[in-house]
């Protein structure tokens, strides 16, 4: 009794450790039936599952070869592994040979109708419901009992349920990423794809064309323009139009690190490299593998830094720094500038030899001055941005306000219109965006004059003044109808339309802002 015990602790342990092993189903049966094998002489064991369309077929087998297991499929109810998976109880057969349950579909006993056999069969449930059957087969040589294997196996199929449990978890759970990952591509496309830019000049229009021309290439893009063009938009742009979308985009942006901590940081360094260097980093250049690299602000790179990047350009190759091994780098590379590079050839700062070969395909982004049509409706986009974000029932700019937007001559370009709507937003808790919310340094006595602060009776007139412009758009142009919307006198409310020269007409067309 003791050394029954023994065995079967035995047995249970390398089972055990075949679940413990590898968390593949199909690998961790195998090993059990193997492992069945070796210490019961159990034979020819398969584990078959029930599917959607209530067919057992063979999951696994072990001592049949891949023909005779495709031949394992029965009905519910179906010879012995059907009944089994039907009642959820267990059937034991002396000897296969004797018994017309067995339907030996497979064939693989064939040849062997002089030796007795023993089928063993019994049903894999999972929370209470039998989705399957573990079955063995075992040559009966003498007299003997089958406690042991029937125990054992229900033991197995035990926790082979909770193997095939696991295994749908984890299949969802892959699945589940797999859907998040698509869509979250799908989102980054959307939200960086170059018809998100905001912008319908003639001069954005350009650019929109010459992203759709060079996107779906591996050509090096050298982005032009001023601090806050939007140059950052144009990269994301370009690579997610592209076949590198599902791929890396690493952004480097080249003033925010010393020389040495930039290289570095773009090429990586081996372990012991340098004081501090405690382990291996790997540099951004290997991140974007396969992607795109965005290089921000090239134009200070240092003169060291530009030899290395032309050779990495040259010959998509680079080493880690304290490294001799040369790793391979199938990497897009975008750059961008606010600076003149030809300038910088000339003053000895910029490499010619490097110039050029970043200049494959230049896109200009022109200053936010030069594309005034495209003021408003960038400001209506953060407008509606940050009312959201802020949770503010702000809905339109007013007429003043939108006259001070488009008169300013924006020095900071597209990032200084988002900070201004950003604040603006912050001061605002009507419906309506005034002149009053805009920053000090947009208030003006006229359209060419900017005032470092107004006065308070600029102020006061500023607002009196989009009142009633509001009240007069609302009211279609009718003078009566505003009077009493501002609770004045018609006398009153066309004195104001003389002082500021506001036309009734001209609103009556309820417009909008």
């Amino acid at each position: 009794m003791t050394y029954l015990v023994a065995r079967e602790l035995e047995i249970l342990a390398d089972i055990a450790r075949a679940f413990a092993n590898s968390l593949d189903l199909e690998h961790t049966i195998r090993s059990i039936l193997a492992t069945l094998q070796t210490h019961l002489g159990l034979e020819r064991g398969t584990v078959t599952l029930l599917d959607e369309d209530n067919t057992i077929y063979i999951k696994v087998a072990h001592g049949l070869d891949s023909k005779s297991a495709a031949k394992g499929i029965y009905r519910i109810g179906e010879g012995i592994t059907g009944t089994v998976v039907q009642t959820g109880q267990e059937i034991i057969v002396p000897n296969i040979w004797n018994d017309p349950r067995f339907l030996h579909k497979t064939g693989a006993r064939k040849g062997l109708q002089h030796k007795q056999i023993a089928f063993f069969c019994v049903s894999i449930k999972l929370e209470g419901k039998t989705v399957g059957a573990l079955s063995v087969d075992k040559e009966v040589t003498g007299p003997g009992g089958v406690d042991t294997e029937v125990r054992i196996l229900n033991v197995i199929a035990t926790l082979i349920g909770q193997a095939i449990k696991l295994n749908r978890l984890v299949q969802l759970d892959r699945q589940t990423l797999k859907e998040e990952n698509i869509r979250l591509q799908q989102e980054l496309r959307t939200h960086f794809g170059f018809h998100n830019i905001v912008g319908s000049s003639n001069s954005m229009q350009q650019v929109y064309r010459l992203i759709e021309r060079v996107a779906d290439s591996d050509a090096t893009v050298l982005i032009r323009g001023e601090s806050g063009t939007g140059k950052d938009l144009v990269a994301h742009a370009i690579h997610y139009s592209s076949s590198r979308a599902s791929m890396p985009f690493v952004k480097v942006n080249c003033t925010a690190l010393p020389e040495g901590l930039l290289e570095s940081e773009l090429f990586g360094h081996e372990k012991g490299a340098f004081t501090g260097a405690i382990q291996r980093k790997v540099g951004r250049f290997e991140m974007a593998n396969g992607g795109t690299i965005f290089l921000d602000e090239i134009g200070d790179f240092s003169m060291n830094l530009q030899v290395k990047l032309l050779r990495v350009i040259q010959f998509k190759e680079f080493e880690r720094g304290g490294g001799t091994e040369s790793i391979k780098a199938n990497v897009r590379i975008i750059v961008a500038t606010n600076k003149d590079l030809e300038r910088q050839i000339a003053a000895g700062l910029f490499r010619e030899d490097l110039y050029y070969r970043i200049n494959v395909f230049p896109i200009y982004l022109p200053p936010l001055r030069e594309r005034k049509d495209d003021i408003i409706p960038l400001a209506d986009y953060f407008l509606e941005k940050f009312a959201k974000e802020y949770n503010k029932p702000i809905t339109r700019i007013s007429t003043p306000a939108i006259e001070m937007l488009t008169s300013y001559h924006w020095p900071g370009n597209v990032r200084e219109l988002e900070n201004c709507i950003h604040r603006a937003v912050l001061l605002c808790d009507g419906h309506v965006l005034r002149s009053e919310h805009l920053p000090p340094s947009m208030q003006m006595i006229n359209k060419t004059e900017p005032v470092a602060r107004p006065s308070l009776t600029q102020i006061v007139e500023n607002t009196e003044r989009e009142l009633i412009v509001d009240a007069l758009k609302k009211s279609g142009g009718q003078q009566r109808q505003a009077a009493r919307e501002l609770g004045i006198t018609e006398r009153m409310l066309g004195y104001k339309l003389r002082k500021y020269g506001i036309d009734p007409k001209a609103l009556s067309s309820r417009q909008t802002r």
